[in-house]
């Protein structure tokens, strides 16, 4: 067992690609072992942790395509009269192909319905398949691939693309200046690349890494390098399972486990890969006639972007891609952490090690839940007097669970890796920690 903390490579062409924190997460962050073509275990020299860990910072992989699965289930509660199911892509759910309307009709706040931000998120949900292309930092692309449709976001130095067949929507951020930094890496979000840097920035004192055996992933030989929490009583963080190529060290596969077992989390592979050089014309894209594009400048959070139909650029359109706190910030890749600065107040609170970390924000809606609960003036008598009415309180029973501290009263949201909790002064609390760890750290906040 080794205690870990990598060094930053001097010299690195391409960055690890992936996420959602999850990352964060993300991504983002992220059971798919029968789709991997994975056929036993090669044999291989002997590696130790801190020597596999060295040659994936020491990766200087630039060129690779391939495609990825993913497979999400972090047992997000379903809404009444919902499906259940996962999020989809290709326009819009219940509206015409047009992606206009709101609510179920799959176009987003900003006007856009092909904008990244909310589009990836839907990767947090069921299986996806991905193809993805990486030419040095500045050309990457990644697909959504569905069975009707497709979607798409190309960077190609300082242009960034992204592409809704279904709704025939186009979104395009161009940055200052070259770079993935500025929008383009919502296109390495999600490969395991990624999610495996977002891990190794976790290892030190506050982890144990093994390397425990060896697997076949996309017909490559690879070393299996674990990564777990230590001294993170209230982590929902089982296991970290990361797959390196045995030959460059790139990460095929990550696997993330929660502590209290069963099918995993996140699981992102590749289940075929190439590293020669993808062809130029990967990474060019031109609207089809007719689709409309939405401009916009990652730079300039919350200014509204210029809509129009495609060869009709210069007329000026509502909407704008980036009109909510934070969407910059998760399109550049920051993290969740990041994206939440548009928020006020937000802090991370939590003790116990980097595992037990929650953040802290200030909603600003103080009251809230009295009000969904009913349990203002008038409560019970109707919705329009105190309260939501009987309705919106079993909504909430049925969503949530309602827990008492020094900070009051609270209601918390339950997933298998993340956990949220909402207090009656319109502070909520979020960490990939169990229900009493969210508690402890609202306590530790009141204090």
């Amino acid at each position: 067992m080794a205690q870990i903390r990598p060094n930053k490579p001097r010299h690195k062409a391409v960055r690890y690609a992936v996420p959602v924190a999850v990352a964060g997460v993300a991504a983002a962050t992220v059971g798919l072992v029968p789709a991997l073509a994975s056929t036993g275990a090669p044999d291989l020299p002997k590696i130790t942790a801190e020597q596999l860990v060295a040659k994936m910072a020491e990766s200087d992989v630039q060129h690779m395509s391939g495609t990825v699965k993913v497979d999400a289930d972090l047992g997000l509660p379903s809404l009444p009269g919902g499906s259940g199911g996962p999020g989809g892509f290709g326009g819009p759910q219940g509206g015409g192909h047009d992606g206009e309307g709101d609510g179920g009709s799959g176009k987003q706040a900003d006007g856009s319905g092909a904008a990244p931000g909310a589009k990836l998120t839907e990767l947090a949900s069921g299986e996806h398949t991905l193809r993805v292309a990486m030419d040095g930092p500045d050309k990457h692309k990644l697909s959504v691939v569905e069975d009707a449709s497709e979607y798409s976001i190309v960077h190609n130095a300082r242009d960034v693309w992204a592409y809704d067949s279904g709704s025939n929507s186009a979104w395009h951020a161009r940055s200052p200046r070259s770079g993935a930094a500025h929008g383009g890496s919502a296109a390495e979000s999600v490969t395991p690349q990624k999610a495996a840097q977002q891990a190794l920035d976790a290892v030190g004192k506050s982890a144990s890494v093994t390397v425990d055996g060896t697997a076949k992933i996309a017909d490559r030989d690879a070393y299996q390098l674990v990564i777990k929490p230590k001294n993170a009583p209230d982590s929902t963080i089982g296991a970290v399972r990361i797959a390196v190529d045995a030959d460059n060290g790139t990460p095929l596969k990550f696997t993330l486990t929660p502590h209290d077992g069963g099918k995993p989390v996140v699981d992102i592979a590749y289940q075929d890969v190439d590293f020669g050089k993808p062809a130029a014309k990967t990474f060019e894209f031109s609207p089809p006639k007719g689709t409309k594009v939405t401009e916009a400048d990652p730079e300039k959070l919350g200014e509204r972007g210029k809509s129009g139909e495609h060869g009709e650029h210069g007329k000026p359109g509502a909407g704008g891609p980036l009109g909510r706190p934070g969407d910059g910030a998760l399109l550049e890749g920051e993290g969740p952490q990041k994206a939440l600065e548009g928020l006020s107040g937000l802090n991370i609170v939590g003790k116990g090690g980097d595992w037990n970390k929650v953040a802290e924000f200030d909603t600003g809606m103080k009251g809230a839940l009295s009000g969904l609960t009913g349990s203002g003036a008038g409560a019970g008598k109707d919705s329009g007097k105190g309260g939501a009415g009987p309705d919106a309180g079993k909504l909430l029973d049925s969503l949530t669970d309602e827990v008492k501290g020094d900070f009051g009263t609270g209601r918390v949201v339950s997933t298998r890796l993340v956990n949220a909790l909402m207090t009656e002064d319109g502070k909520v609390y979020v960490g990939a920690v169990t229900k009493e760890g969210l508690i402890k750290a609202a306590e530790s906040a009141a204090e």
